[in-house]
């Protein structure tokens, strides 16, 4: 109640219009859900018996912005700046009419149809603890299916059977693995049964969706508990196929560890070293750091397990997943690219690189440096206490050197000591592709022995100028 006496100036503001038309409205769903764990944001959620074009009518004049993104499903949004105490705040809302949805047996986009009561909108939802609501102004708590009750135990159950309502919209099944987990919560025996039984319906269900879902279960508090979910039920064949593809049959003499097991470690103790909240690229590469095992593992003559060039095979079936997942290019270009160096750090040994070398592993991050870094840390699960600690101090002294080199040096931008303008002027060329050579010829010699003094670096240009010559 405290936490709805909160957000009151508005809500009840809100409330008040909606009677004055005509109208009911109600606090609904996750909103409920999060003002009973006591942490309700700024983003409300309501739910009403007037159609959108007469939301539209109560909500314009009242709101600072309104947009109808999803009014062709009931739902207007709406943002509202409201004085709370002595606080100003800017609400998130969004208005949806009573309604109930279902696909039929191959549509990707659900049918809506509006009902006319608060108790048949909410036997339509995902799961018990979203179906509770609060019916505004009056505060009068509705909770037909026992949210309450399993909010209290931390369980999943869905309001009426779960077959029902995954066939209603399959999304729900990984929105039950995204609630499990961001809430930390079990998810009933029947409700589990269903998503065995029905995985494969989540095919229908557009990638850009599965995908949303993928993203919230991941930044979650509790990923593990959301995608060992995925793996049990079959879900992830369907959705994330190299995860489950992890859980490779240990050899006789069990030579190598549980790569799955290992996988669920690295994410964990990845999202242990973020900085500023959780992120997304760290966290996708860190759960595919290692897809490529799969495809690669050797059984050697010796009785050793290889897995060679598994980062290079597995950045290419990183790029795949991820495209057919429709993120951004930008992303998959990134968590492809940390998968495929995440294993480089391990031929640093015990600091034989030249300075050349690290300039390279710099340059070859790029502006993922600092991600790089945190992947590498988590990739080592070892129980071998002083391997752990062998390879933290190797790469204590990487970061070491790299930070040395970095105040002598711009490593971050790595150029040649001559651009293109200055190559061509020395050699006395055109534009053309004996200059695109010339400059890679130089940013070699850079990344080989630092920065060159201007006269040395032209006197380096016109020798190996001469050798393409002879």
């Amino acid at each position: 109640m405290n936490e709805l006496l909160r957000v009151a100036p508005v809500a009840d503001d809100l409330a008040r219009r909606f009677r004055e038309a005509g109208f009911s409205l109600a606090l609904v769903g996750g909103s409920v859900r999060d003002a009973l764990l006591g942490r309700l944001g700024n983003d409300l959620d309501f739910t009403t018996d007037a159609r959108p074009q007469d939301v539209l009518k109560i909500i314009r004049p009242w709101a600072d912005a309104v947009w109808e993104v999803g009014i062709a499903f009931g739902t207007v949004g709406a943002q509202k700046e409201a004085r709370v105490g002595d606080v100003d705040r800017s609400f998130q809302i969004e208005v949806t009419t009573y309604r109930s949805e279902a696909y039929d047996r191959t549509s990707r986009k659900p049918e809506v149809a509006y009902g006319d009561s608060i108790e048949e909108d909410l036997v339509r939802r995902d799961f018990t603890v979203n179906a509770m609501a609060v019916a505004l102004p009056e505060k009068e708590f509705i909770d037909p299916h026992g949210g309450l009750g399993d909010l209290a135990a931390g369980v999943l159950r869905t309001p009426g059977t779960p077959e029902d309502s995954f066939s209603d919209d399959p999304l729900r099944m990984m929105r039950a693995a995204r609630f499990a987990a961001q809430l930390d919560f079990e998810v009933a025996p029947e409700v589990v049964a269903a998503l065995r039984e029905m995985a494969g319906r989540i095919e229908i269900v557009s990638a850009e969706r599965v995908r949303d879902e993928l993203n919230k279960l991941v930044l979650s508090a509790c990923p593990r508990k959301g995608l060992t979910l995925l793996v049990d039920t079959g879900l992830a064949d369907h959705v994330l196929p190299e995860l489950p593809a992890l859980r490779l049959e240990s050899d006789e003499h069990h030579r190598h560890k549980d790569v799955y097991e290992h996988t669920l470690i690295v994410l964990e103790q990845a999202m242990a070293l973020e900085d500023d909240g959780p992120d997304l690229t760290l966290r996708l590469a860190a759960l595919l750091h290692d897809i490529g095992k799969p495809r690669t593992r050797r059984f050697e003559s010796d009785g050793r397990v290889s897995f060679h060039h598994h980062e290079v095979v597995g950045a290419k079936m990183t790029k795949k997943r991820l495209t057919a997942l429709k993120y951004s290019n930008e992303l998959v270009k990134d968590v492809s690219r940390l998968v495929e160096l995440h294993l480089r750090f391990h031929g640093y040994g015990t600091g034989e690189w030249t300075d050349s070398a690290v300039r390279r592993y710099v340059r070859d991050a790029g502006p993922l440096l600092s991600r790089l870094h945190k992947l590498t840390r988590s990739d080592c699960t070892t129980r071998n206490r002083r391997r752990a600690t062998a390879l933290s101090r190797a790469y204590d002294g990487l970061e070491e050197r790299i930070a040395k080199l970095q105040e002598q040096e711009e490593l971050d931008a790595i150029r040649p000591d001559l651009d293109g303008n200055q190559i061509m002027e020395v050699l006395g060329v055109g534009p053309g592709p004996a200059v695109g050579q010339a400059y890679k010829h130089m940013l070699e010699l850079r990344l080989e022995n630092g920065p060159m003094e201007h006269g040395a670096a032209v006197a380096a240009l016109k020798e190996w100028w001469a050798g393409q010559q002879g």
